[in-house]
């Protein structure tokens, strides 16, 4: 299809194929990069630069398996709401209805949790309201992801490996060593990027009866297509899997050290977790742009949705101003946050090319995704190196993807 058809630019297209190799690839800063623009539903343009393996030499190619790291979030975060439209669980239900041991949850005030497995020695008070799911969602729990060089929270984190890709003792096991660490802040009163869905995904499965990956598998993955979207690679697509990355001492790009996604987790990461193809992601995608359902397969209404796109931050502030770690200054003006994912409320404090309401989210291995719903576009763009905060390629792609529109809906 030429993108003319549906006002986009084919020149202004291809000058993003040439951008990404002349600056990123090419000159060695990104391993690939695998970029796919939607408009109406239709693929209007592809690009397949770089290699699945620079070790082997393998180039990547348009059925490549990538770990997408925290783009697992929106999946989780729709999972949950499914079980909120059948009426099994509510945004405003306390979390300690469904995980009883966290009744009592207390934020941290001073002191440390020492060595791993020694006695904590918190100083802390009691919450101002208990956390409640819709806090999971979005991000304002008083939970958080074991960041370095910030808190004694994060420390203890770091400590006590809370973090669901790096347990052996499954999602109960997480859930037990998140209860022994106090809060950041107060749920409800402040933005901080966290463990919150991979909660979700426990309350996923304890409030559905089915394992979490299980849940993901019958009702969102496989109903939509996306059959190589998982939390493991089986070994009949193992040649498909694309290497990550890391910038090693020398200033070379080298593997990536960590758990192994050719078998299955034992406690499957609803935060960041799953991998996935380009294709796979594109029907998840298209399946929000179309309000909640994609050939037939409804996941979630368009009321819901709308719920879920809606700035859910104290005081409808932006992610700039509530944030106490990641994401936080005048970068992230302009920006809201749902249930789920980012969205902009306000292009010109944003100060790149946009429409509001469009939504968004990326992971660390500097995936990114978002969809327009203003100008029916959907964009996926996929490549595998840590971390994400180096380089602005998802900001200089939301403004050359929107450059190439010349038939504009707003």
């Amino acid at each position: 299809m030429k993108p003319e058809s549906v006002g986009m630019c084919s020149q202004r297209l291809a000058r993003i194929d040439r951008f990404l190799a002349r600056h990123y690839v090419d000159s060695g800063r990104l391993p690939c990069a695998l970029l796919q623009v939607a408009r109406n539903g239709q693929l209007v343009h592809q690009s397949v630069l770089g290699k699945a393996s620079l070790e082997a030499g393998t180039p990547l190619t348009e059925d490549s398996i990538v770990r997408m790291r925290s783009m697992t979030k929106p999946i989780t975060s729709v999972a949950m709401m499914m079980l909120v439209e059948q009426g099994l669980v509510a945004l405003d239900d306390p979390v300690h209805l469904h995980i009883p041991a966290w009744r009592d949850l207390a934020v941290y005030v001073a002191g440390g949790s020492g060595l791993p497995g020694a006695p904590a020695l918190w100083q802390t008070k009691p919450v101002e309201a208990p956390m409640r799911i819709i806090d999971l969602l979005s991000h304002t729990s008083g939970l958080t992801y074991g960041f370095p060089s910030r808190t004694n929270v994060d420390a203890a984190y770091r400590a006590n490996k809370i973090d669901a890709l790096e347990r052996d003792d499954g999602l109960d096991g997480f859930i037990d060593a998140l209860t022994k660490v106090p809060l950041e802040f107060s749920p409800g009163t402040a933005w901080n990027y966290s463990v919150s869905t991979d909660v979700l995904g426990f309350l996923v499965s304890k409030i559905s009866g089915l394992a979490f990956d299980e849940f993901l598998r019958q009702r969102i993955l496989r109903p939509l297509g996306m059959l190589d979207t998982d939390f493991f690679v089986p070994p009949e697509k193992a040649t498909r899997l694309a290497q990550c990355y890391m910038r090693s001492a020398d200033g070379k790009l080298a593997p990536l050290p960590g758990r192994s996604v050719l078998e299955p987790p034992a406690a499957p990461s609803g935060g960041s977790g799953l991998v996935s193809t380009a294709a796979d992601y594109m029907r998840f995608c298209e399946c929000l742009r179309r309000g909640g359902a994609l050939d037939e397969v409804r996941l979630i209404s368009p009321k819901t949705l709308a719920l879920m796109r809606a700035n859910h931050l104290p005081g409808g502030r932006d992610l700039g101003d509530v944030s106490i770690s990641l994401f936080s200054g005048p970068r992230f003006k302009g920006v809201g946050f749902g249930l789920g994912f980012a969205m902009t409320t306000n292009v010109e404090k944003a100060e790149v090319a946009g429409s509001v309401g469009e939504y968004y989210w990326g992971g660390s291995a500097s995936t990114a995704f978002w969809i327009d719903p203003v100008e029916d576009i959907c964009v996926v763009f996929l490549t595998q190196f840590v971390p994400s905060t180096l380089y602005p390629i998802r900001r200089e792609l939301l403004t050359m993807i929107n450059a190439a529109v010349i038939e504009s809906r707003a």
